[in-house]
């Protein structure tokens, strides 16, 4: 599972813009409670022709719990996981304006959400005895010390500033989704206070202010034309997958190459023909750490077969070098022909290593040791890489071997991939003695549909970097974790997964469905 979600824990809209007589400002409105955020800018509505109104959005998402997620290990450590900002657009009525720009800068006050929900008539004030954010004010009773909000807008230097950020909108009609990796490693690190986002348009998109007063700051850079408006989703919206959040996006993939080994080959680059094999350590059916290795490194040694290949024998074979000289993530010890192992997450342990030795030996043996104490040995089955000499465009059938029809909320569950390749010119008789064949897809990416409207609630990755909804693989086919918490209960859903092939991405025929049910 490479993927989880941050819903905003406070949201509002603030504006300066005129209540229904367009002489009075709604500067003290508060609209925390909205299911509806609002960016705009209008130009000349008012009782001069040059009047500007503005409207801005405030978001606030739990840093502290990605925070803790972290130190648990849930997501990665830095420089090892993706943040990014999501904000859904909400369909109205009104003139969507096109091709502008928004501004996402992080706060630099804290703020209250308020309990105001007038968006037409900004009725809803705060006041000194009602809670909530407005134009002017940052809480009940404290102003901001820039009216409209205040905001990191310093050129970025890690450590000490907070990064700038802008998002285009060409349509007008588009979801926000920004990486803003390096503003939350910047939270988190507690670097800078976290009071959230401020999402409002740029200067060059905002209205002409000649002068500043005390509604709105001069802005000689703007236009004399509108742009309204622009409306997301908020956190208190009935559309579950619409919620403002911070989605971490990481790369989960545990690439077992026990069942798919391969001797090094010419017909390869080099970091290709390294291999990583895995041990697991399960204690009482439970992943443990190996107390006397804990997260510290531990051996791998290989050995041929005895003369009945059901064991280790003779001394320790010589992994291939040329990687290692390359570069290419070898971790060995070219003394005692050790491979160097590590620590991969509670109870798991893996090592890369290339073999470049007989292809006469069917079977290699892994034993994982300190040296002097011996803990597990394993079997590896190499195969030779070759070349088919032709285009090779398999289909295949595939099979979730452990779906149930529905799971709760607060399950991890791990599905089990069954894969092979389709046959051609088959006739009765060979399928009848086909023995099945698990066939790994080395590259191999998942999505979930919402069946009811057929949604995508979940992206697959393919052709993305961050790998996250990519499937892992071991001995014993291709898996991988969901959280449930990311899907809204009582819906069915399905599953839909896209194989690379020589011919590029092809999403596979079968959905497997399921239920997602209230704990």
């Amino acid at each position: 599972m490479g993927v989880k979600r941050y819903t905003a824990t406070k949201d509002n809209t603030i504006t300066n813009a005129f209540q229904s007589n367009l002489v009075t400002r709604g500067t003290g409105s508060n609209m925390g409670a909205s299911d509806i955020l609002e960016v705009f800018s209008l130009y000349g509505q008012g009782n001069t022709t040059s009047s500007a109104e503005l409207s801005r959005v405030l978001l606030e998402f739990p840093i502290t719990k990605i925070a803790a997620d972290r130190t648990s290990g849930d997501i990665p450590a830095s420089g090892s996981v993706s943040f990014y900002l999501r904000v859904h657009n909400a369909r109205h009525s009104e003139q969507l304006p096109r091709d502008f720009t928004v501004n996402v800068l992080a706060v630099s006050q804290s703020w209250q959400e308020g309990h105001g929900l007038d968006m037409e008539g900004y009725t809803d004030e705060t006041e000194d005895a009602i809670v909530g954010s407005n134009w002017v004010r940052r809480s009940k009773t404290n102003s901001w010390a820039q009216i409209g909000g205040t905001y990191h807008s310093s050129t970025y230097a890690p450590g000490t500033t907070m990064p700038n950020y802008t998002f285009t909108f060409e349509d007008g009609d588009e979801d926000i989704l920004l990486d803003v990796t390096a503003a939350v490693e910047e939270w988190i690190a507690g670097n800078q206070a976290n009071y959230g986002f401020g999402i409002f348009l740029t200067s060059s998109f905002s209205a002409l202010v000649t002068a500043s007063d005390s509604f709105v700051l001069a802005n000689t850079a703007g236009q004399k034309t509108s742009f309204y408006t622009k409306r997301f989703f908020s956190r208190t919206s009935e559309f579950f997958f619409k919620k403002p959040n911070i989605e971490a996006r990481w790369d989960s993939r545990r690439l077992d190459n026990r069942g798919n080994f391969f001797y090094s080959s010419s017909l390869a680059p080099a970091e290709d023909n390294l291999n990583t094999i895995y041990l697991y350590n399960y204690v009482r059916g439970r992943l443990t750490n190996i107390p006397s290795v804990g997260t510290g490194t531990i051996l791998v040694s290989i050995y041929s077969g005895s003369a009945d290949d059901t064991a280790p024998f003779g001394p320790k074979l010589q992994p291939s070098r040329n990687d290692k000289a390359s570069g290419v993530g070898f971790t060995g010890d070219a003394n005692n022909l050790n491979i160097t192992g590590g620590f991969v997450a509670t109870g798991i342990y893996s090592c890369s290593f290339a073999f470049t030795g007989s292809t006469s030996l069917k079977t290699l043996y892994d034993v994982w040791h300190t040296g002097s104490t011996e803990f597990f040995t394993g079997t590896i089955k190499p195969e030779t890489l070759t070349s088919p000499g032709w285009n090779n465009y398999p289909r295949h059938t595939t099979k979730i071997t452990n779906l149930k029809p529905s799971y709760v909320s607060n399950e991890q569950a791990r599905f089990r991939v069954f894969t092979r390749v389709r046959k051609s010119a088959q006739t009765i008789y060979s399928i009848a003695n086909l023995e099945p064949e698990n066939t790994t897809i080395q590259s191999a990416s998942y999505e979930v549909v919402r069946m009811v409207d057929n949604a995508t609630v979940i992206n697959n990755s393919t052709g993305s970097s961050t790998y996250h909804t990519y499937l892992s693989y071991d001995n014993s086919g291709s898996y991988f974790d969901l959280d449930m918490s990311l899907l809204e209960p009582g819906y069915l859903y399905g599953i839909k997964l896209a194989y690379y092939t020589s011919v590029g991405w092809r999403e596979q025929e079968e959905v497997f469905k399921f239920r997602v049910e209230d704990n």
